[in-house]
C-alpha cells in the first residue's frame, strides 16, 4: 500500500522507493553490512539505511541500491567503499566522562588492584569504540588524577571501525558539546582553548595508541583484546545478539582471567552464554572475566 506521498508502506515503517531500494537490495545490503561490521538494520530500520547510504550511492552515478550492493561486492576498489561505508555508519555522539562512574572504578580500584598483585606489571586498557576520542583520554584523565598514570606503567589503546572518527581523535581538537560532563576543573587541567575548540594537553594524548579496528574481525580483535581492562561502550546497541556473542567470545580468548569488561549503560551480556560474569567493581556495574577481582566491590570517590 502506499502513502499520500506516493510512498510504499511495508508494515514496519515507509521505506522510500528512490534509487530502487527494493525489498531484496534491503535484504542482500543489510546482510553484507553486517556480515562486514556488525551492525545490523531491521525491517524498522530500512528507511535510515536508505537515508545514510543515498548519498553513496548518488555519489558513485549509480541508480539503484542494488547496483550499490554490487559495487561493493565486486569491485576492484571494494575495501575503499567500504571504509567510505564505515566512515558513513559511524555515530559521532559521544563526550568526556561519559558513565564516569566506570572510569573512578578502573582508577580506584581495578588499576590498584592489579598493581598490587603484580607489581611492575604493566597494567594494558583498550577503548574499543573510541569514536572520536573522548573515551580513551578520559580513561587517562582518570589515571592521571588518580596519580597512577606516571607512577606506573599504563598502556592505553583506542581504536574505531571508522577510519574518520580516528583521524579526528588524532587531532585531539574539540567542541563545546564534548565537554558537556566533564568537571570544569579538569578541563582547565588537561586542555586550552584554540580558537572555538580546545586541545588537549600534548603529553596526555601520546599516553593513547590509535588504531583501526573492526569489531567482527575477530583474529584482529584477539590482538589488541590482550588488555586488562576493556571499554566497549555503546557499541553493541547496533549489533544483533549473534554478533555480541561472537564479539565477546574473541574478548574472553585473549582478555586475562580477571580481565574487566564495561559496556554502554543500556547493554548486557546476561542473556547470552558468555566467559563473564556481571559484577560491581568500585560502584560501577562491569563484566569479570573468571572470577571477580578481589577487589571489586571497593568504593572510592575521584580527585
Amino acid at each position: 500500500m502506499r502513502d499520500d506521498g506516493g510512498r510504499r508502506h511495508d508494515g514496519f515503517g515507509y521505506s522510500a522507493d528512490i534509487l530502487g531500494f527494493t525489498e531484496p537490495a534491503f535484504a542482500l545490503l543489510r546482510d553484507a553490512i553486517a556480515q562486514r561490521t556488525g551492525v545490523f538494520f531491521g525491517d524498522d530500520k530500512r528507511d535510515l539505511l536508505a537515508d545514510k547510504l543515498a548519498d553513496l550511492v548518488a555519489a558513485h552515478g549509480m541508480t539503484s541500491f542494488l547496483d550499490y550492493y554490487y559495487l561493493l561486492r565486486y569491485d576492484a576498489e571494494a575495501e575503499r567503499h567500504w571504509g567510505e561505508l564505515t566512515d558513513r555508519l559511524a555515530v559521532p555522539e559521544t563526550y568526556f566522562w561519559r558513565q564516569h562512574d566506570q572510569l573512578l572504578a578502573l582508577a580506584n580500584v581495578v588499576a590498584p588492584a592489579h598493581f598490587a598483585r603484580a607489581p611492575g606489571a604493566p597494567l594494558r586498557v583498550w577503548s574499543a569504540a573510541c569514536c572520536t576520542g573522548e573515551e580513551p583520554l578520559s580513561i587517562a584523565i582518570a589515571l592521571a588524577e588518580a596519580g597512577l598514570l606516571d607512577r606506573h606503567q599504563v598502556e592505553i589503546v583506542a581504536s574505531d571501525a571508522s577510519q574518520a572518527m580516528v583521524e579526528r581523535a588524532r587531532r585531539g581538537l574539540y567542541g563545546e558539546r564534548s565537554f558537556r560532563s566533564l568537571p570544569a576543573h579538569l578541563r582547565e587541567r588537561w586542555f586550552r582553548r584554540e580558537g572555538d575548540s580546545w586541545r588537549v594537553d600534548p603529553g596526555l594524548h601520546g599516553r593513547v595508541r590509535w588504531g583501526v579496528v573492526n569489531l567482527v574481525d575477530a583474529a584482529t580483535v584477539r590482538s589488541w583484546a590482550a588488555a586488562d581492562v576493556v571499554y566497549c561502550r555503546n557499541v553493541f546497541n547496533y549489533f544483533s545478539d549473534e554478533t555480541i556473542g561472537r564479539v565477546a567470545r574473541a574478548l574472553a580468548d585473549a582478555m586475562p582471567d580477571e580481565g574487566v569488561l564495561f559496556l554502554g549503560a543500556s547493554e548486557s551480556l546476561t542473556r547470552l552464554p558468555t566467559d563473564f560474569a556481571l559484577t560491581e567493581v568500585g560502584g560501577a556495574f562491569a563484566y569479570v572475566k573468571g572470577r571477580a577481582p578481589a577487589a571489586t566491590h571497593g568504593a572510592g570517590g575521584g580527585r
